[in-house]
């Protein structure tokens, strides 16, 4: 597996460092306090480590386009006090990843793929969930992590005792999938953020068809497939949560408005 793909499987799972027993305890003991200053400590470190393996794509107008619509949609949670970040990765692979304290991340391969901005909406949605729901902490709270008996690096990174513990810059990593119930509660509450913001409810459902399409055999999905819960299982559950609740809200799609990439 190369670095930027096992950096992208790390933090779109939640990064579960672990070393010695005592380093382990001290992980859990952390997490089940985290202050929100913590988290954002923490999620800025693996930000850093994941764009310096796998950078963002090189252009200043697509970023700060995803921002802005990454922002307007994250103000309709619960969460609004968070500084929230988002990007762009230069990856052909399709997939989108969060972390603890606002971090969002798309892979150019699923940008590609959307057809508007009520689609880019929706994807950014998920990932706001799982940040707002705390999916990633609750992760390491129930003591879902696996003792590697690994070595830590002598040098570290970040700028926080406590939260250099947890993350390490060069200690090894382990990356668990969140179970498929944070993964549907994400779906069904991205859905509900992008049509509160304004956006067609179905923006997910249309990426999450666009997915379905793929072979389970295809390099380009392959971990989306190995993290999550499968497309259509996850149609399937939400359709079931949407019903017709949103059959009369008229929200837009923006497909004039979606910044579009230069053909490859």
């Amino acid at each position: 597996m190369n670095k930027p793909r096992a950096l992208a499987m790390w933090c779109l799972c939640g990064v579960l460092q672990t070393a010695t027993a005592q380093n382990l305890g001290d992980l859990l003991d952390l997490v089940k306090g985290t202050s929100q200053d913590e988290e954002t400590a923490m999620g800025r470190q693996i930000a850093g480590s994941l764009l310096g393996a796998a950078p963002l794509m090189p252009d200043r107008a697509l970023q700060d386009y995803v921002n802005q619509v990454g922002r307007w949609v994250a103000s309709q949670g619960e969460r609004p006090e968070l500084t929230w970040h988002f990007g762009v990765i230069a990856s052909d692979d399709v997939n989108a990843l969060s972390m603890p304290g606002g971090h969002v991340y798309l892979t150019g391969g699923l940008y590609r793929l959307l057809k508007s901005e009520a689609e880019l909406a929706g994807v950014l949605g998920h990932e706001i969930a799982h940040v707002v729901r705390r999916h990633h902490l609750k992760l390491l709270q129930q003591g879902k992590v696996v003792d590697l008996g690994s070595r830590l690096f002598a040098k570290q990174a970040g700028e926080n005792e406590t939260v250099k513990k947890l993350i390490g810059s060069g200690a090894e990593v382990m990356a668990r999938a969140l179970d498929k119930q944070a993964e549907f509660e994400a779906d069904r509450m991205g859905v509900v953020l992008a049509a509160r913001a304004g956006y067609d409810a179905f923006g997910l459902p249309d990426v999450l068809q666009k997915i379905g399409r793929y072979g389970t055999d295809d390099g380009a999905v392959a971990l989306l497939f190995k993290t999550h819960p499968a497309p259509g299982e996850r149609l399937d559950q939400l359709a079931a949560a949407m019903g017709d609740r949103f059959d009369a809200v008229k929200g837009v799609s923006l497909a004039e408005r979606l910044y579009r990439l230069p053909a490859k």
